[in-house]
């Protein structure tokens, strides 16, 4: 019976998308074709496919979504309180009892109610108020520090003259250690969280294969039973870490319920390393495959966190988004009828000739590059932004001032996700 739920959710979720998409695209619709462009993770497939998207701005009117590449349509997409994160559920009918049936067992996921990515006011505000306090920029102010003790220390164990994997050895380490501390998970755990966080990060996904999703679901089962059990340790033994700090404020009265407390701080721990693992690692091939920027940067050492911004530009660590209208509104001028799905390309946004001159030159020195949508906007812009841009910018500055000339060697893969964009191994030679 288990097996048959699965095969449900993934025939639903996935198998009908993928095969309607691609059936779509070979049609000529710039949506499905989008949708076969970001199987491979390279720009270079994803950027003719943006470009046509570009000529009907605001909103090219797909056969199932409406998709925009618009600098402001975007920002307006994700601002309009009109415009939802959730899709509404089928809450009557036959359709709604097999849908309940297939979900009877299914993982909590970063794309499954109540996850803040797909919950809105008065219960988005609720859960984003109990952790916003340990992400505002004077408290990943205090972190500085031992980001940059990490940092060092990662460095420090890294052979120079040899070929090294950077995502394994430093730009996955450093951000996993960074949010581990600040949500009390031990040593000892660290790497499992990485490996449970790799391999859910697919789940972002549409369009899975069924040997993906399967394994992508046990996945985010064994996630959720550890993250149970790590509550249920820090209940008996409470720390100063932002986890005990919720469970205090579900003993106060704020009315977080056990699922509630396991997808909000399931999320956070998941998010608060696997994008910034991203950036790091498109910002050390952007960097190094550019000798002109660095020597900038050697030179002004204050262009660093505008160089940060650039990269989240260039080589977003989230290609997408998607939404649901609500009610009738009007986005970016454009009438929008209740229930229509809006998908928001924030990598094309960011390429916006007419916000950013020359989209596609990286530019260190660049003006408005914090102007990016890359970490979205409105009331689902991400809770982490700040504890990000510090971690780029440390993690960044401290590995090319240290070695200024690294070079990318053959063997570099991007990810297989759609949604995350960054790479998989990156193999680095540190000292010529």
């Amino acid at each position: 019976m288990p097996l048959a739920r699965a095969a449900l959710r993934w025939s639903l979720g996935h198998a009908l998308p993928r095969t309607v998409l691609r059936r779509a695209a070979k049609q000529g619709d710039l949506h499905g074709r989008m949708f076969v462009a970001t199987q491979s993770g390279d720009w270079a497939a994803l950027a003719p496919v943006m470009d046509e998207l570009r000529a009907h701005a605001p909103f090219y009117r797909g056969r199932f979504a409406s998709v925009t590449v618009d600098h402001a349509a975007v920002r307006a997409v994700l601002s309009n309180p009109d415009v939802g994160a959730r899709f509404p559920r089928v809450d009557s009918g036959h359709l709604a009892r097999l849908l309940a049936w297939a979900m009877e067992d299914a993982p909590l996921g970063p794309l499954t109610p109540p996850s803040l990515l797909v919950t809105e006011p008065p219960d988005h505000t609720r859960y984003r108020k109990l952790v916003s306090r340990v992400f505002s920029p004077r408290a990943v102010e205090k972190l500085h520090g031992r980001t940059q003790q990490i940092a060092t220390e990662l460095l420090d164990q890294i052979d120079p003259r040899s070929p090294v994997d950077l995502v394994a050895t430093y730009c996955s380490l450093l951000p996993v250690t960074v949010i581990a501390e600040i949500l009390g998970v031990p040593d000892r755990d660290r790497e499992k969280v990485l490996r449970l966080g790799a391999a859910a990060a697919p789940s972002l996904d549409l369009g899975l294969s069924w040997t993906t999703f399967r394994h992508v679901e046990s996945a985010l089962g064994e996630f959720d039973e550890w993250l149970a059990q790590h509550l249920d340790g820090l209940r008996r033994q409470p720390g100063d870490d932002l986890l005990s700090q919720l469970l205090a404020a579900q003993e106060d009265g704020v009315s977080l319920t056990d699922v509630e407390l396991r997808s909000t701080a399931g999320l956070v721990l998941a998010a608060g390393f696997e994008t910034t693992v991203n950036l790091l690692g498109n910002g050390i091939a952007l960097l190094a495959s550019r000798p002109e920027q660095r020597r900038l940067l050697a030179e002004r050492d204050d262009l660093w966190p505008n160089a940060v911004d650039e990269v989240l530009r260039v080589d977003p660590p989230v290609l997408l988004t998607g939404r649901m209208t609500t009610a009738d509104t009007e986005v970016a001028g454009a009438p929008m009828r209740r229930g229509s799905v809006i998908l928001a390309l924030l990598a094309g946004a960011n390429r916006d000739p007419g916000v950013f001159p020359e989209p596609d030159t990286f530019d260190i020195t660049r003006h408005n590059a914090r102007e990016h949508l890359s970490f979205s906007a409105g009331r689902h812009f991400c809770l982490g932004a700040a504890l990000a841009r510090m971690e780029g910018e440390v993690g960044l500055r401290t590995l090319f001032e240290r070695y200024p000339e690294p070079r990318v060697e053959s063997g570099a893969v991007r990810r297989s996700t759609r949604i995350l964009r960054g790479y998989e191994r990156l193999p680095v030679t540190l000292s010529p």
